[in-house]
């Protein structure tokens, strides 16, 4: 298939990409760079299936010949971003999706959406069901991400509802891996890069609040099985395995062998206390679940870490 991947220099993206061509696909990459990164492809630089445009998404563009399938994964995700770019993370939500369906539309393609657990805001419903409409502050800090989301799902079931057009959502929990920005704000680069250097890991809170951590080639694999079924409604794509930060800062500090100490802040406004997906859905109607243990993820993601 030719499958066109908006935000194709980020983080969870760029891997997307690198899965594709490994199943033969060709792929046309879009990014504008805004929070994305050119070395993430650098590798693909002579990758005859691959090419990459530097694209506004939210702007008119083209893309010429058939396409088979849109992936539409454009959007700053980490709170250091979008909290930095919030009307450009508003922007991409709506504007950019709306091009992107307009894309898929025009083409006859299939579309797929990366949403976020985001969208379940602080959840009073635990582990989270696709069926939860979610606890979300619709004018606090972090809003400017959970309704762009939840805008983009609303679009692209009406483009599903108006035009017939075959979508997919995909709801994206906490996702780590090599690629990752250090300085991205968001908890796995946060702690690796303190732990790495002998500082002090910060935990915000007591650090009893939970997330639930997917190693990215698992994320990439629900994603791609996503995109190959008929599926049309939100599915959660996340590992279910529950921990603590406070614990999680300690794995950290284990497996660099770090001697930092942790040290406490108060929390950020509207940070959920609980994160767990419920992916029933996902194993029943994809066939999938999470492979990748913590501690052997962890490892690869440090090994990188420590490679820059």
């Amino acid at each position: 298939m030719r499958i066109v991947v908006s935000g194709a220099a980020g983080f969870i993206a760029s891997h997307m990409c690198d899965r594709l061509l490994a199943e033969s696909h060709t792929v046309v990459g879009l990014d504008n760079l805004l929070t994305g990164s050119s070395r993430n492809l650098a590798h693909l630089a002579r990758e005859p299936r691959f090419s990459f445009v530097e694209q506004d998404i939210t702007r008119p563009f083209t893309v010429a010949g058939p396409v088979d399938s849109v992936l539409h994964l454009a959007s700053p995700a980490s709170p250091k971003d979008y909290l930095e770019h919030p009307i450009e993370t508003l922007d991409v939500g709506s504007l950019g999706t709306r091009r992107m369906l307009e894309l898929a539309l025009s083409k006859g393609a299939r579309f797929l959406l990366t949403s976020t657990s985001e969208c379940y805001g602080d959840p009073l419903v635990h582990p989270q069901v696709e069926t939860y409409w979610g606890n979300v502050n619709p004018v606090g800090p972090r809003s400017c991400y959970d309704e762009s989301k939840r805008f983009a799902e609303a679009l692209t079931m009406a483009y599903r509802r108006a035009h017939g057009l075959p979508t997919a959502i995909a709801r994206i929990f906490n996702t780590y891996g090599p690629r990752m920005k250090l300085d991205d704000g968001r908890v796995v680069p946060a702690f690796l890069h303190q732990a790495l250097r002998g500082l002090p890991i910060t935990v915000f809170g007591s650090g009893s609040q939970t997330r639930s951590f997917c190693y990215v080639s698992d994320l990439v694999d629900g994603l791609y099985r996503l995109m190959r079924s008929g599926e049309s409604y939100p599915v959660n794509l996340g590992n279910p395995r529950e921990m603590t930060i406070l614990e999680f800062a300690e794995e950290i500090r284990r497996l660099t062998g770090s001697a930092s100490e942790i040290v406490f802040q108060p929390l950020p406004e509207d940070d959920p206390q609980r994160r767990q997906p419920d992916i029933g859905k996902a194993r029943a109607l994809l066939g999938w679940q999470p492979l990748v243990q913590l501690e052997e993820g962890l490892s690869r993601t440090v090994d990188y870490f420590r490679s820059l």
